[in-house]
C-alpha cells in the first residue's frame, strides 16, 4: 500500500488479559471497531498502546497481529522506535518484513539526547529501510524537540522520512510545520484536542488515541471537513468535544481503557504500575460519553 497517508489514524490501545499478557483477540476486535467505523490507518505500539512497557517481542506479536486483522484495509503504522539505534533498526527492519506500511520512529527517551545525535539516529533507522517513515515528535518524553527547520532538512535529506506525527502540543509550531513545510512533509497531529483545528488547517491528518473509543464521531468531524463543510464539522466538533476532554483530563492510557469498556469493549487494566482510573475520573469519563451516546 504506496498512496498517500491522510486522514484518522487510531493509535491503538493494547488489550491485556487477567494474567497481563496481550489479548490477541480483543486487540484483533479493536483494529475492527477502527476499520469499521472509518478510519484512514491504525497504529500499533505507539504511546497509547503502552509501547514503554512492552517487550521488543511483545511490540512485534503486535505489529504482526495487526497487519494481519488489518489485511490491507487501511494502512497500517508501525511505532519502532528505540532506545538504541540498533535496536531501532531490528525493529524497524522485522516490521517491514511483516508487511507495514509507515514506520513511526520515537526518538530515544531516558536520557535526553543532543539535536544532533537525534538527527543521527533518525537518519540511521530511516535508511536501514525502504518503506515510507513518519518522525515521531513528542519532546515531554524525549527531552528534544524536533524544530520545523531540523523536520524539514531531514525530510529533504533522507527519501523515506514522509510524515511527522506532532504532539509537541505546541500549536505555533503545528501552524508551522502545516502551512510551511506540507511540499515536504505530511504533519499529523497527535494531540487529540487539536483533531478540528489541525485538520480545519490543513494537516494531512490526526492521529488519536480517542479514536479507539469514539471514532465514528471522529470520523464523522474529519469527512465534514474533507467536504468543505467546515460549519457543519463544528457542529459535531462541539458535541464531540467534552468526551475528548473528558479523556485527556485523567491519566489517558486508562481513560481510553475504561473508555473502550464503556463503549462495549473492555480491554483489561494497563499494564502495571499504570493504574486503573479512580472511581472520580471513571465517573467524568462515562458522564462524558453518555451525554454524546444521548445525543
Amino acid at each position: 500500500m504506496s498512496q498517500q497517508l491522510t486522514g484518522v489514524l487510531t493509535a491503538l490501545s493494547t488489550p491485556f488479559d487477567q494474567d497481563g499478557a496481550i489479548d490477541v483477540d480483543t486487540l484483533r476486535r479493536i483494529v475492527d471497531r477502527s476499520i469499521d467505523a472509518g478510519v484512514d490507518g491504525v497504529v500499533a505500539a505507539g504511546s497509547t498502546g503502552e509501547v514503554g512497557a512492552l517487550s521488543s517481542e511483545e511490540r512485534l506479536l503486535l505489529i504482526d497481529t495487526v497487519i494481519e486483522q488489518a489485511n490491507g484495509r487501511v494502512p497500517v503504522i508501525a511505532q519502532t522506535g528505540a532506545t538504541s539505534t540498533a535496536e531501532a533498526i531490528r525493529l524497524s527492519q522485522a516490521a517491514e518484513k511483516a508487511g507495514a506500511d509507515v514506520l513511526m520512529l520515537i526518538t530515544p527517551y531516558y536520557e535526553p539526547l543532543s539535536l544532533e545525535e537525534t538527527v543521527t539516529y533518525i537518519k540511521d533507522v530511516a535508511r536501514s529501510v525502504n518503506i515510507a517513515v513518519m518522525l515521531y515528535n513528542i519532546p515531554a518524553v524525549t527531552g528534544v524537540n524536533l524544530d520545523p527547520a531540523t523536520v524539514r532538512a531531514l525530510a529533504e535529506d533522507v527519501d523515506n522520512i514522509r510524515y511527522i506525527k506532532d504532539s509537541s502540543a505546541n500549536w505555533e509550531q503545528a501552524l508551522q510545520l502545516i502551512h510551511h513545510h506540507s511540499d515536504v512533509i505530511g504533519t499529523f497531529i497527535g494531540w487529540d484536542a487539536y483533531i478540528y483545528s489541525a485538520l480545519a488547517e490543513g494537516a494531512a491528518g490526526v492521529m488519536a488515541g480517542t479514536a479507539n473509543v469514539v471514532p465514528n464521531e471522529i470520523v464523522a468531524v474529519s469527512r465534514r471537513i474533507a467536504d468543505g463543510d467546515l460549519a457543519g464539522a463544528l457542529e459535531l466538533w462541539k458535541r464531540l468535544y467534552p468526551v475528548i476532554d473528558a479523556l485527556l483530563s485523567v491519566p489517558f492510557i486508562p481513560s481510553v481503557k475504561a473508555g473502550l469498556a464503556l463503549q462495549g469493549l473492555p480491554a483489561g487494566s494497563p499494564r502495571r504500575p499504570t493504574a486503573d482510573l479512580s472511581a472520580e475520573d471513571l465517573a467524568r469519563v462515562q458522564h462524558a460519553l453518555a451525554a454524546l451516546n444521548q445525543k
